[in-house]
């Protein structure tokens, strides 16, 4: 399929062939659920932890006679009934994450790539390269380009267009090697580079 090819300042640079077997996909979006799903749950962090009655500190002595007072019988002033006691079934420390083959992965990201080739929400440019590093300078040019919100991929990140682009709202900027499902899908555009189109393709192919 071809793809226009624009330059920052929104003036035309040609065309792109782009592989159909990546940005032309029929989207399947359980998949891209499977892959959102994978991605959230391994980064959390699962360090919540609460004490058990093994595990609160206090005496293990009865802490009463188990007849004759008319009250209930007690084993320990650490059970979870007491002020100060244990908790019944409360997070413990463990590791989120979920199975997902390595080819799930990879479609998904295919996937991912065909959804906003469809939408309409795949921009190419020539080179994400800027001559300052001044976010008003870039927020203009962005602005010309009708761009709000997007994820903005290169071969290899420019160091002022990646400063300039920091400070600005729903703009993310990664390298071709950090592209993932999660970040193509919750921004509204996706900017390729030429660089990067040929280094996912020949990683993807």
């Amino acid at each position: 399929m071809k793809q226009p090819v624009k330059t920052l300042d929104n003036a035309e640079s040609g065309e792109i062939e782009l592989d159909d077997s990546i940005f032309g996909l029929d989207v399947r979006a359980d998949i891209l659920h499977r892959m959102v799903r994978w991605q959230l749950a391994k980064r959390r962090q699962g360090s919540h932890k609460t004490k058990t009655m093994g595990e609160v500190r206090g005496t293990t002595k009865k802490p009463f006679r188990q007849k004759g007072t008319g009250r209930a019988r007690q084993g320990s002033s650490r059970a979870p009934q007491f002020r100060g006691g244990g908790t019944v079934f409360g997070p413990v420390v463990r590791s989120h994450e979920i199975d997902l083959p390595k080819k799930v992965r990879r479609l998904a990201l295919k996937h991912a790539l065909s959804a906003k080739a469809a939408d309409g929400s795949l921009l190419v440019l020539d080179r994400a390269a800027s001559d300052t590093h001044k976010t008003k300078v870039l927020a203009a040019q962005l602005a010309t380009l009708g761009i709000t919100s997007a994820l903005v991929v290169d071969g290899a990140l420019d160091e002022a267009f990646q400063r300039a682009a920091r400070n600005l709202p729903k703009i993310d900027v990664l390298p071709e090697v950090g592209i993932n499902v999660y970040d193509i899908l919750r921004r509204d555009t996706l900017v390729l580079t030429r660089d990067a189109v040929d280094k996912l393709e020949a990683r993807l192919r």
